[in-house]
This record gives structure tokens, C-alpha cells and sequence, in this order.
């Protein structure tokens, strides 16, 4: 008999990029890879074409946590797409291997980013930034190891409060943080040097989908001649995007910017919560990838070189 269930560690590692345990688009994509590889490992299917249906229903329940996040299909994109054989065992190894290559390829695109994007900083630069991306504190980890000196500016990011994490890490890579609250970034971009971040999606355009507050903070850096780049593997690259398909933004809980008490004394009231916002190309002057730094009008065609013009999604039903 054919087990359809999915491995406890699908369902799992779904709830925990649903619910943000599992944070950062190259953790989230190495989780989903990983979840996976499990699942292949783990179930009794008695054909082929029962491995391959319950694989694609693990793919199908990791994809729905996070429909902003673009790395996570993007990982399962890789994994399916590499899976074959006529025999259960066949396709059972080529979804670890693939899992395999997957999971060291993210480790060394981050570091091959991280190179790219330090040569952008200069000894004694000032950064400020958002959110917390694994990839832009690649390249100020980059910068410190080659000698620089970097301080940063480090917005909190509410209503997650993400930007913490991003002033713990950089502290403990030696870096100098002054913590600020979002509404300060105007005042403080007058002491920047750059503006460092990064990103969930890209779409083929160059628009650059982040978390939200990014966009403000791109134009006001225009406005104060401050050079903003985004750091993004090329896993965050967004291909369904070449056929006009628009990104979705996640909108989270009320909860995670009013509690419960306070929503009831005030009142009557809408609480909207969304995660992301979109920054177009024109105020973003750099997109920095494992493959180089790209103007973002220009990321179509790099898209288009690793993804092709598009093609049935492979957790697909048949």
C-alpha cells in the first residue's frame, strides 16, 4: 500500500516558515530543500508515479507558507525539476543529490555575494540598514574581513522588530551599530554612506519586493544622493514574473502590531499588516547577486539566462 501522508518533517518545517521560526530567504529555501529530501526518504510509495504525486503534494504544502518569499518555490523548482528515474529507489536518490547540490550551492552563492557587494564599501563607509538579510550582512562581513572599517546604522524594523537581529550580528562581527527607529531614517541618512539591503523577490523588471518600510527608505536615500544596493542570491530571483505574473505581498496577523487589549480600548478600528513592499528600479542603484552586481533594469536578462521564459510548475497535478 501506497503511504500519501507527508513526512512529520514537511509539516513541520511548513509551520515553521509559516510562523517566521524559520526566517531568511536562503534559510527558508535550505529548510523547504531539506524538508524534502526527507519526505523522499520517508515515504512508502509502491510506484513511481506515487513517489512522484506524494513528493509534489510535499512541494504543493511547503509553497503555500509563504507566497512573497520567492527562494522557497524557487528551491522546490530545483529539487523536482532534477528528479528521475523509472524506479522509486532511482527518484528517491535523485531528490537527495539534488537536495545535496542545492543546500552547497546557497552556501557558496552567499559567500561569492558577499565579495561582490564588499567592493562596493570603502574603508570608514557608514551603512545603513533594514530588516535582516543574511545576504547584506554578507557583504559588511566581507568588508570587515578584508580590513575595512564599516559602522552601521541599523533601523529596528518594526512591527517584528527584525532589525535587532541585524544589530546583534553585526555586533558580533566587530561592526559599530546605532540602533534607530524606522520614522529616524530621514534624520539619519545624512550620516550614511550607503544603504544596504535585501530582498524576498525580484521581479524581471528590477522592482525589488522587501520588507516593508523598504520603499521609503529607497526614496528618501534618492533624494539625499545616498547610493542604496540590494543584496540577492539569485534564488530570489522571481521567473514567473517574465510572463506578468505580479508578486504577491503576505499580509501577516493584526496581532503583530496590536494586542488584543489595546485594540478593544481603542475601538472600532482596521489594522492592516503587510509584510512587503515593492521598491521600483528607478531608485535602486545596484543589484548585487553570487553572479555580479547588475543595474536592476538589467536583471531580466540575467533571469532569463538561469530560468528560461517559464514553464509548468513541477508540484503541478498532472
Amino acid at each position: 500500500m501506497t503511504d500519501h501522508r507527508l513526512a512529520p518533517d514537511v509539516e513541520e518545517t511548513a509551520e515553521a516558515i509559516a510562523s517566521m521560526e524559520i526566517r531568511g530567504a536562503a534559510t527558508i529555501a535550505a529548510g523547504a530543500a531539506e524538508a524534502l529530501a526527507t519526505q523522499a526518504r520517508e515515504i512508502d510509495a509502491d510506484s513511481p508515479e506515487a513517489f512522484r504525486a506524494s513528493m509534489r503534494a510535499a512541494a504543493r504544502t511547503l509553497r503555500e507558507t509563504r507566497p512573497t518569499a520567492v527562494s522557497l518555490p524557487n528551491a522546490l523548482r530545483y529539487v523536482l525539476r532534477r528528479m528521475g528515474g523509472r524506479s522509486v529507489d532511482a527518484l528517491r536518490e535523485s531528490v537527495t543529490d539534488a537536495v545535496e547540490e542545492f543546500v552547497a550551492q546557497l552556501d557558496r552563492a552567499q559567500e561569492d555575494l558577499g565579495r561582490v557587494g564588499a567592493n562596493r564599501l570603502a574603508d570608514g563607509d557608514t551603512v545603513m540598514t533594514h530588516c535582516h538579510s543574511t545576504d547584506a550582512l554578507a557583504c559588511i562581513e566581507a568588508a570587515v574581513d578584508q580590513g575595512k572599517h564599516i559602522e552601521a546604522i541599523v533601523k529596528e524594523t518594526r512591527p517584528r522588530n527584525q532589525g535587532h537581529i541585524t544589530a546583534e550580528q553585526l555586533r558580533e562581527a566587530g561592526v559599530p551599530v546605532t540602533l534607530i527607529v524606522d520614522s529616524a531614517a530621514r534624520r539619519y541618512l545624512n550620516e550614511a554612506d550607503h544603504v544596504l539591503v535585501g530582498a524576498d523577490s525580484i521581479a524581471a523588471d528590477g522592482g525589488v519586493i522587501n520588507k516593508i518600510g523598504t520603499s521609503g527608505l529607497a526614496v528618501n536615500a534618492r533624494e539625499r544622493g545616498v547610493p542604496i544596493m540590494t543584496a540577492a542570491q539569485t534564488i530570489k530571483l522571481h521567473p514567473e514574473t517574465l510572463t506578468g505574473h505580479t508578486v504577491e505581498i503576505e499580509t501577516r496577523a493584526e496581532d503583530e502590531v496590536i494586542d488584543r487589549e489595546t485594540r478593544e480600548e481603542i475601538g472600532d478600528i482596521a489594522v492592516e499588516n503587510p509584510a512587503f513592499d515593492v521598491t521600483p528600479p528607478r531608485y535602486m542603484d545596484a543589484i548585487v547577486t553570487e553572479h555580479g552586481q547588475f543595474p536592476p533594469e538589467s536583471i531580466v536578462t540575467l533571469m532569463r539566462e538561469l530560468f528560461g521564459e517559464g514553464a509548468a510548475e513541477p508540484w503541478a497535478e498532472p
